[in-house]
């Protein structure tokens, strides 16, 4: 079936919520157990930090898969990827209640995040083929709905841990993917590469070397990454920050975890509202303002070791501006790349989760048993951004008069 033939067989008001529920396997899977981190650490008698590295092994298997898997999609199609992805997802769940050591244990969280990233991968790709050059308003809306799974994961993970026992955690992951894998089966339309010959003859790493030697997405690339170490800092810390620095209880964790999935949410709103009008560089701008002012003032707030409040007013402004960023970033380098979009969404997504994998050792090695290491990492990763645009912007105005 053609590309056209395929827009006119399904209706968005059905592709969105489906494309949003496959994405919604990782944070689901990331964020769900975060509530029961200590409880698993007693079941497997290990320290909590080591069970805190199972969401950077997690990244790590996701980074891995989404390698593989990228340039696969761009040759072979979506809808077969995102089916094994799914049927692997939901098997590997069903197992890791089953692990006799903390060991095995991270071994199928990474065996799990690594068959996700097959199924997730393919949605970029899809919305790049319905959306076209409103790519960035189509990715808003999928991450719009898509945010409601990290709002009430760790709600449902604690009413899990409450009712029943941690291992339910995973099964319900099992059964959750099990589900939308049906879904997929029956409505996931099959995008297949355009037959122009040029895919065709492009070899495996020939699909990388395209996309990270275009200097014109390099920016966006490096600001993708960056946002995303700041955003995963947030996720790996934030259980200790709230649990034990501020000493909430787990109830007031999990509304505070949802108040900041709120606001990705309304940035995703207020994105789907402008980028067409104003464009993704100028909302990525703004975003990247907002950002910097909120993490300065969140580690002044950590420095002067400030009250809870002032922690919880200044994260919300900046997770929203983080997620303005990447969403723009993300759309902007999708739309340098028709043929590609499955390896670029391989090169964004291995380099932002193969980061985020590392702000637990970071935050780990500069551990003061205080949130002030969490509230600098975040500053600076966002520092990072604002170097990485300023530069790019004094390369333009160095090269443009020349021309």
């Amino acid at each position: 079936m053609t590309e056209s033939g395929q827009q006119n067989h399904i209706s968005l008001g059905l592709l969105l919520p489906l494309l949003a529920s496959i994405v919604a396997i990782t944070p689901l899977a990331v964020d769900l157990y975060l509530p029961a981190m200590p409880i698993i650490a007693k079941h497997f008698n290990t320290s909590i930090a080591v069970i805190q590295n199972s969401l950077s092994i997690y990244l790590a298997g996701y980074a891995t898969g989404l390698l593989l898997f990228g340039p696969l999609v761009d040759r072979f199609g979506r809808r077969k990827l995102a089916i094994f992805g799914l049927a692997l997802f939901s098997i590997s769940s069903f197992m890791i209640p089953f692990a006799s050591s903390e060991q095995e244990f991270l071994w199928l969280r990474f065996v799990q995040a690594f068959f996700g990233s097959a199924a997730t991968i393919v949605v970029p790709g899809v919305i790049r083929q319905f959306y076209g050059k409103n790519t960035a308003k189509g990715m808003s809306y999928v991450s719009m709905i898509m945010m409601f799974a990290p709002m009430l994961a760790p709600t449902i993970g604690s009413a899990i841990l409450v009712l029943i026992n941690w291992q339910a955690m995973f099964y319900f992951l099992a059964i959750y993917a099990f589900v939308i894998l049906i879904a997929a089966i029956k409505f996931l339309p099959e995008v297949l590469p355009r037959e122009d010959g040029s895919i065709a003859r492009l070899s495996f790493l020939g699909n990388y070397k395209i996309v990270l030697l275009n200097s014109s997405a390099r920016k966006y690339i490096l600001t993708s990454m960056l946002v995303s170490l700041s955003f995963f800092c947030y996720l790996t810390a934030i259980p200790f920050v709230y649990l034990e620095v501020f000493e909430t209880s787990e109830f007031v964790f999990s509304f505070l975890f949802g108040v900041n999935v709120v606001a990705l949410m309304l940035a995703q709103l207020i994105n789907t509202r402008f980028v067409v009008r104003l464009g993704s560089e100028v909302l990525l701008m703004r975003g990247f303002y907002t950002a910097f002012i909120s993490s300065l003032l969140l580690v002044l707030a950590n420095y002067f070791s400030l009250s809870l409040f002032w922690t919880v007013i200044t994260v919300m402004p900046l997770m929203g501006s983080l997620s303005l960023i990447a969403v723009n970033a993300d759309s902007m380098i999708l739309l340098k790349f028709a043929h590609q979009t499955g390896t670029a969404t391989a090169v964004i997504g291995t380099l932002r989760f193969g980061i985020g994998a590392l702000a637990g050792p970071i935050l780990a090695y500069f551990h003061n048993d205080t949130s002030l290491p969490f509230a600098a990492l975040m500053f600076s990763a966002i520092l990072l951004v604002g170097l990485c645009l300023l530069l790019d912007n004094r390369k333009k105005s160095t090269v443009l008069p020349q021309n």
